[in-house]
């Protein structure tokens, strides 16, 4: 369904399992960070009225995820550790040229939003399936879902706002551009990384 072409290899969830604490860190920014996307796609096109309508619940949504890991690091008794770049989105917005119309601009950049969460939908997965720990691994399945209906989102806003032809090459060749990158990727305590 996602389209990825490289699957996490499943011994990523190992590391995470000994990393608890960083995984939940990394994943709070993941999420404020998933909010702040929002709202700089609302900046950025308010003449979009459908996508401006989207994006402000998404916001709200991408917050109370926040919260809700939050609440997790706090229950454990940690505190939030500070943000860590993310490499996979820093190599993943290299691949489309700066620059364009305003419509290609905006096209780029629900698509780098609908991979990313996509990324992330396969890694809740799989942390849903495998981690001893079962109210997390609930947790994550809860999750997975809400990142799924975001992928979909994204993608169909990229599509509706550009040519539907186009979007699908521009999707496929990302979708390849990302398995090169995902192959230095997924040995470290962070969900995309």
């Amino acid at each position: 369904m996602l389209g990825l072409k490289l699957p996490t290899d499943p011994r990523w969830v190992n590391i995470v399992e000994k990393n608890i604490e960083d995984i939940l860190t990394d994943h709070a920014y993941c999420e404020q960070k998933a909010a702040s996307t929002a709202i700089s796609l609302i900046v950025s096109f308010p003449e979009y009225t459908d996508l401006v309508i989207e994006m402000t619940a998404l916001v709200k949504e991408e917050m109370s995820h926040f919260k809700m890991v939050h609440d997790r690091i706090i229950k454990n008794g940690w505190t939030l550790g500070r943000d860590r770049k993310d490499d996979y989105v820093i190599k993943l917005v290299t691949f489309f040229p700066k620059g364009g119309s305003r419509t290609t601009q905006l096209v780029h950049r629900l698509l780098y939003a609908a991979l990313i969460e996509a990324r992330s939908c396969e890694r809740f997965r799989l942390l849903s399936e495998a981690l001893s720990d079962k109210e997390l691994a609930e947790f994550y399945r809860k999750l997975m879902v809400s990142e799924a209906n975001h992928y979909t989102m994204f993608l169909g806003f990229a599509r509706q706002y550009g040519d539907r032809k186009e979007v699908d090459e521009k999707w496929q060749q990302l979708l390849e551009f990302e398995a090169q990158i995902m192959k230095d990727l997924g040995k470290k305590e962070t969900i995309h990384g």
